[in-house]
């Protein structure tokens, strides 16, 4: 038989047939399993860990059909021991079911350190020195003395902490500066904007303290606290306004852009034209 009669022959094409059905089966087959297997299409929102007991954290991971693990441990106020500090994805990011998530617990026992000898420094340097010691900055109170915002004691609950006592990382340390010998005064800060933690420091760095602040309620999740930015500030800022050393001011914080004062607002321009970083409006 020849190759051109073969080819076209009745056999031939029967094998041919059953070749390209048994191929197209087993491209469908494998789509049909790789669908199932990447569960294409079912992707779900990462729960929020956050301040949740290992108890709760597991309770929720098998509610939610995902799966977690302990990375890392570390010491922080913001929670209580043993739960959750960190996670990865972060909440509300989309994974598919049974996704690993990458938790961080506060650890069960504080971390010690030995404190600081802050005495006798410039205010600035000793906050440098603070933070980068793991711990946190409390309040500012002021005497007469020949320095000006200089340290003349440390204290911790109260009382003075020497150089290189044991204390725990994250403890809350409070300094004593020196005012001079007149009645000094330094000008209110422009707070206005700002989120929490960057108006903490304009407010420590102008050898002031924080009151208390108030969210508003347009707060709803830890994610809106973090974001939320100052709208409201007492005193209010004035560049002849003046307060004495280690006076508090107070805020308001919102996540509606509306409830900035005129001057203090972005204004969105189209695609084509050039975006001022800021604005500035008219001084009242």
């Amino acid at each position: 038989m020849k190759f051109k009669e073969f080819i076209l022959s009745k056999l031939f094409l029967k094998h041919l047939g059953l070749a390209v059905s048994i191929f197209i089966g087993f491209v469908l087959l494998m789509l049909l399993w790789l669908n199932i297997y990447t569960r294409h299409g079912q992707a779900r929102p990462v729960p929020d860990f956050f301040g949740l007991s290992l108890q709760q954290t597991d309770s929720l991971a098998r509610k939610t059909r995902m799966r977690y693990k302990i990375v890392d441990s570390i010491f922080t106020s913001r929670v209580p021991r043993g739960c959750i500090a960190e996670q990865n994805p972060k909440p509300g990011f989309k994974v598919k079911k049974w996704r690993n998530i990458s938790l961080i617990i506060n650890a069960f026992r504080p971390e010690m350190i030995a404190m600081p000898n802050l005495v006798d420094l410039p205010l600035n340097q000793a906050m440098a020195m603070i933070q980068n010691a793991g711990l946190e900055m409390g309040t500012l109170s002021y005497k007469p003395d020949l320095s000006i915002n200089m340290v003349l004691s440390q204290k911790f609950g109260g009382r003075e902490i020497a150089e290189g006592d044991s204390i725990q990382k994250g403890s809350v340390i409070d300094l004593v500066l020196g005012k001079g010998l007149s009645n000094q005064r330094t000008i209110v800060p422009d707070l206005i904007g700002l989120t929490l933690e960057p108006a903490r420091e304009k407010i420590l760095s102008s050898s002031l303290n924080l009151g208390t602040y108030i969210y508003d309620n347009t707060i709803v999740t830890r994610e809106d606290s973090i974001n939320a930015f100052v709208y409201k500030q007492n005193p209010e800022f004035n560049e002849e306004s003046t307060l004495q050393l280690g006076s508090s001011i107070y805020l308001w914080l919102t996540v509606d852009s509306l409830k900035l004062p005129v001057d203090s607002t972005l204004i969105m321009l189209p695609d084509s034209l050039p975006v001022p970083e800021i604005i500035q409006g008219p001084e009242i």
